[in-house]
């Protein structure tokens, strides 16, 4: 049996993962794209040491913030601590807000030909003549399946989706069920916490002070001071704003402020991602773990 709680950012996932794996004698298995890199601790939300005592914590600390780091890496990395943890006898326990990472371990990755800098320039310069719901119509005709996947006006997925297929000749949908994984061992239990949007903000403002009182903006000044400052992992959530702070382009305060406001935007979009995933229970508020246990039919 392997059990997933996922949902957005300040959503409680950690703490509840946490508490079924005191209860199911589990082992937490991270799936956050942040929280595999060295020293970035407390923007990530990561596991304290307490709680990492509490039971075992995987696919932390993976790299530095300098090293590339993709899904296809950390669902062979996820696989192999997956079967680990089922060979001691445990319950392997996925908690995390990377929808992409979850959805590379559960069904794999398609082989995607890389990006080309012509054909992107081609459909940006369409869409401001023509409008991007005329490339989202064309996509409509390629590939129906693609196309009610994405928004008409979101002109980066429908971009993508065109130029994969004038790339290869097959729609990415086809070649998405191509690269469909090995199933996972066992039964796959998955959990979606899925907040009302003010819910979701109250959470992130509170999570966010929390952070800057916990040293936030400490870490970011250590990470740069190491020489980390230009990578893309320190562009993540705080890290950018509060390194804009220390550059002196914005003020603390408007830092955190524009910190809330960005990892606001980012929990609905994890929201609207994990809608789409198939899932076994989606609770709208937080849920006991006892009744949740009971809920999933865990242990029967």
């Amino acid at each position: 049996m392997v059990v997933a709680i996922l949902g957005p950012t300040a959503s409680g996932k950690s703490e509840l993962g946490l508490a079924l794996a005191e209860r199911l004698s589990g082992e937490i298995v991270c799936c956050d794209s942040m929280q595999v890199y060295r020293g970035m601790d407390i923007g990530t939300g990561k596991a304290s040491k307490g709680e990492q005592a509490r039971c075992p914590h995987h696919l932390l600390d993976l790299v530095d913030p300098g090293e590339p780091f993709h899904a296809a890496a950390w669902a062979a990395r996820a696989r192999t601590v997956i079967d680990d943890i089922h060979g001691r006898g445990r319950t392997p326990i996925i908690v995390g807000g990377t929808g992409l990472y979850f959805r590379a371990l559960r069904v794999g990755l398609f082989d995607a030909p890389a990006p080309d800098p012509t054909i992107r320039a081609r459909h940006q310069a369409e869409a401001a003549a023509l409008g991007v719901p005329a490339l989202h119509q064309r996509l409509q005709g390629i590939d129906p399946e693609a196309a009610a996947r994405i928004l008409p006006g979101d002109l980066v997925r429908t971009s993508r989706a065109l130029e994969v297929y004038e790339q290869t000749g097959i729609p990415i949908s086809e070649l998405r069920r191509r690269a469909v994984g090995q199933p996972l061992p066992g039964r796959l239990l998955v959990v979606v916490l899925d907040y009302p949007l003010d819910k979701l903000r109250l959470l992130i403002q509170s999570r966010v002070e929390r952070m800057m009182a916990a040293g936030f903006l400490a870490e970011v000044e250590a990470l740069r001071l190491a020489g980390f400052g230009h990578t893309r992992a320190l562009a993540g959530l705080g890290y950018k704003q509060l390194g804009q702070h220390l550059d002196g382009h914005l003020t603390l305060q408007e830092a955190v402020a524009q910190t809330k406001t960005a990892t606001s935007s980012y929990a609905r979009r994890q929201r609207t991602w994990f809608r789409r995933e198939p899932a076994d229970l989606r609770p709208s508020v937080p849920p006991d773990p006892d009744t949740l246990v009971q809920d999933l039919s865990i242990g029967r």
